[in-house]
């Protein structure tokens, strides 16, 4: 017979990107790398806020900044404090829909600790990081997390859309000077922007609740009433952020620029990648701000925002975030010890059975088992 012909063996698939990728990540230079870069990204950012510091004059900044009267820096620290705990309600929109089962003020707590932590870090290192944390804590599931945490960042940006479509198409701000964006500019992101927030209010009344399957992952769609209220709810929010900022300035500018301020000041900080937004803000807020007002009190007004609604709560959130660490960890140790001392006791080995009457008779001992 002839021989079978043997099958031909089929050509060995050549790696993707993705494992390209982590064959590059096993390279033992390769954290090396990464430190390098980070190193190089946090010194170039350094350099420029350097730069940019080096034009102001920082005697006339500091006296401007002590300057603020008291019951000034007081109001708008309780503006600051009343965004904080209006965007605590967030993560509620997150608890109807996955129904959770966390109690409403303890669902408002997590979102108090994990929401400066968003400002400060970052939403991936510091909100979903935090907010992972905690909500595990609680037994509440990774999906669900996931649920949460988009939700509140969709509620976010869906007020920000609402209010940036009105302010750039009834004001138009004083840019910063290299942004080549003119007022017909921003009418049309203004127009589309607002299209978004109509699009997804859409989407809500077409889809009655019911998830948008996308892909394979299905996406949380709220009724059009619950999305409705997203809306209503994150655009008090922002305004009251620019209201606190408005406080700081003594009203010596108008509301308007105080707004555009907040709301430039968040995009470009998204865009930038900088934590916080640290130097963006400020640069914004001089530029729109200063056009109603001396520069040095424009930017010492800033500075007291950053320090009462970014700062401040930031070291209230560490504590809080500090505390309840400390309370699981003394909460999980007496149940483990309940738990040992709970155990039973270990059944005592059995006594050897006695010699048969006949061996105790013949005085014999009987033969041990074979081992």
């Amino acid at each position: 017979m002839p021989p079978t012909p043997r099958a031909a063996s089929p050509e060995p698939k050549r790696p993707g990107w993705a494992g390209r990728f982590a064959r590059l990540r096993q390279q033992r230079w390769w954290p090396w790398l990464l430190t390098g870069l980070t190193g190089g990204f946090i010194g170039f950012v350094l350099y420029l806020l350097w730069h940019q510091g080096s034009r102001v004059d920082w005697g006339s900044v500091w006296h401007s900044f002590l300057a603020l009267p008291p019951a000034v820096v007081v109001t708008a620290g309780a503006l600051a404090w009343s965004s904080h705990l209006l965007y605590s309600t967030f993560d509620l929109f997150g608890r109807h829909y996955t129904g959770h089962g966390l109690t409403i003020a303890r669902t408002m707590g997590i979102t108090l600790i994990a929401y400066p932590f968003t400002l400060n870090l970052g939403s991936v290192i510091g909100g979903v990081s935090a907010r992972y944390r905690l909500y595990s804590r609680q037994g509440v599931g990774i999906a669900h997390i996931g649920h949460i945490v988009g939700l509140s960042i969709l509620t976010n940006w869906l007020g920000y859309f609402t209010l940036a479509g009105a302010l750039f198409w009834a004001w138009t701000p004083q840019l910063p000077e290299g942004w080549a964006v003119g007022a017909q500019e921003l009418r049309w992101a203004g127009t589309g922007l607002a299209c978004f927030g109509l699009a997804y209010l859409a989407l809500c009344a077409w889809r009655r609740g019911e998830p948008l399957v996308v892909r394979g992952h299905a996406l949380p769609m709220p009724h059009w009433a619950v999305g409705l209220l997203q809306v209503a709810v994150s655009a008090l929010n922002w305004a009251l952020m620019a209201a606190a900022l408005w406080w700081l300035t003594q009203r010596q500018a108008p509301y308007p620029a105080a707004l555009a301020t907040i709301l430039l000041g968040a995009v470009a900080g998204v865009i930038s990648r900088i934590p916080a937004g640290l130097g963006v803000l400020e640069a914004v807020g001089t530029a729109v701000l200063s056009v109603y007002m001396p520069a040095p009190q424009a930017l010492a007004a800033v500075l007291a925002y950053r320090a009462l609604y970014f700062f401040a709560p930031l070291g209230m959130a560490a504590l809080a975030f500090a505390a309840t660490e400390l309370w699981w960890r003394r909460r999980a140790a007496p149940g483990a010890l309940q738990e040992t001392i709970a155990a039973p006791a270990p059944a005592p080995a059995p006594a050897p059975a006695p010699p048969p009457a006949s061996a105790a008779a013949n005085g014999t001992r009987p033969s041990s088992p074979a081992l």
